[in-house]
């Protein structure tokens, strides 16, 4: 087997003595850790490194591989300039990963970025593995950013460095270099929310029971809300192994300095097709297609990325969907990660059929917040359906219910809407600060408050 190993690890400077100069002793727990996962992969003897790390450049809309055969970094931005790293990569290695992700429409590149120095991310797993091995780092790497994309696709690419090394003979660990959240305490560098502990118990004990299946299927609300660094990085190391039973071991957590640092090992065992995870999921997703409304958006923005025209309306669609009309909220997702979402809140077209065939080309094409939808991320698309029933005016967040129902909030012209029962918004003043959020509101501007249910269509 190529795949010998691969641990969770922390990236905060401090732990390098000559940065920490003596405050790294409130968190030796974590040091010492490190210092047992380092002689962990010494031990393994592997080719070559992969190390993912959140701080290498990253894009909204594809993987930054390692480009060229040499990096180097030192610690001069966090006043350590001294102790610095050249490592030669694994080109081949590289080579193979951005090949097979080509292959499979999955978007990555290791031609030349913007600043090929080594970022702290990586350079911190760097310092612990030379301490291992007695000064020297004698491998070869790999080094990996994160992206925009959604949590799929890095999983998909773990899977993928997996068959690289597969066919290239390469025994290969891999470091998911990431700390959890960075809201953990009130008196910490970025402050307090309730999602910051929330999200650590979560996945601590995910990553401890090698629970994968589960990382895949976090809510993505709960990790922003979390302020999280390393969710991605673990979603790649999962994805190496797809398919494999695997022995977890937690060595350490601590939240002492207000961001959490877990430390965490994984060895592979025999081959599990039931730990064929996202096989599952997309095999779960693609029965949603049943829905005459979801079948509808689908077809429609399918055929419009393929073919740069709509299509018109079918003739076989359910009487209410051409007799009545109504807004429309059209969402797409990619692995569970919202990839475009457009609605009108009142009907502006004849039926509610041609509504959805105009908001689901909308929701591909022209949501500001992401690229056009590409031919080949169609097949990893999930669609839901959102008919709005006539808004009300109410006059107190006392008669909203996130769970219930949508919020439309406005002042003057400006609007922010936002429709219920979405993850990661769990209370009312949530879900109204959003929504003034999304119409430019200031928070102490006066609202109009109006409320609406939906029918959502899966």
């Amino acid at each position: 087997m190529t795949m010998l190993g691969a641990v969770v690890l922390p990236h905060p400077p401090l732990i390098v003595p000559q940065v920490g100069r003596g405050s790294q002793q409130q968190v030796q727990t974590t040091i010492d850790a490190y210092r047992e996962a380092a002689k962990w992969l010494v031990s393994l003897q592997p080719d070559t490194f992969i190390i993912l790390s959140p701080h290498a450049q990253m894009h909204r809309d594809f993987f930054q591989l390692s480009p060229g055969d040499k990096a180097q970094g030192n610690f001069g931005q966090f006043g350590a300039g001294e102790i610095s790293f050249h490592i030669d990569y694994d080109a081949a290695l590289t080579q193979k990963i951005a090949d097979l992700a080509l292959a499979k429409g999955l978007p990555a590149d290791n031609r030349a970025q913007r600043d090929q120095s080594l970022d702290h991310g990586t350079m911190v797993p760097l310092y612990f593995l030379r301490e291992a091995a007695g000064g020297s780092l004698p491998w070869r790497f790999v080094r990996i950013g994160l992206s925009g994309l959604c949590f799929e696709h890095h999983y998909r690419l773990g899977m993928l460095i997996r068959d690289a090394a597969d066919k290239l003979g390469r025994k290969v660990c891999v470091i998911a270099s990431g700390d959890l959240s960075h809201y953990l305490q009130q008196d910490g560098p970025y402050g307090f929310r309730e999602a910051g502990p929330m999200y650590d118990a979560r996945v601590m004990d995910i990553l401890s029971r090698g629970a994968f299946g589960e990382l895949l299927g976090m809510p993505e609300g709960l990790c922003e809300q979390a302020g999280e660094c390393g969710q991605r990085s673990f979603l790649i190391m999962a994805g190496c192994f797809d398919g494999l039973q695997v022995a977890a071991r937690q060595l350490s957590y601590e939240d002492v300095t207000g961001v959490g640092y877990g430390v965490v090992l994984f060895e592979p065992g025999e081959k599990d097709e039931s730990r064929r995870f996202l096989k599952a999921a997309n095999e779960d997703s693609h029965l949603a297609g049943a829905d005459p409304y979801v079948g509808l958006a689908r077809l429609s923005y399918e055929h419009y990325v393929r073919h740069r025209k709509a299509i018109k309306r079918p003739d076989n669609l359910p009487k209410e969907m051409t007799s009545l009309r109504a807004g429309v909220f059209v969402t797409l997702k990619t692995g569970g990660r919202l990839r475009g979402c457009i609605g009108t809140i009142s009907p502006t077209t004849a039926c509610i059929a041609d509504e959805i065939i105009q908001n689901a080309i909308s929701a591909a094409t022209k949501d500001p917040r992401f690229s056009p939808l590409r031919p080949d991320e169609l097949s990893h698309i999930d669609c839901s359906v959102d008919v709005l029933e006539e808004a009300e005016d109410i006059d107190s967040q006392a008669l909203l219910n996130v769970k219930e129902y949508g919020v439309i909030v406005s002042s003057g012209r400006r609007s922010g809407l936002l429709l219920p029962n979405l993850e990661g918004v769990d209370t009312v003043e949530e879900q109204v600060s959003i929504a003034r959020q999304k119409g430019g509101i200031a928070p102490d501007e006066a609202i109009r408050l109006q409320r609406f249910r939906v029918v959502r269509h899966i």
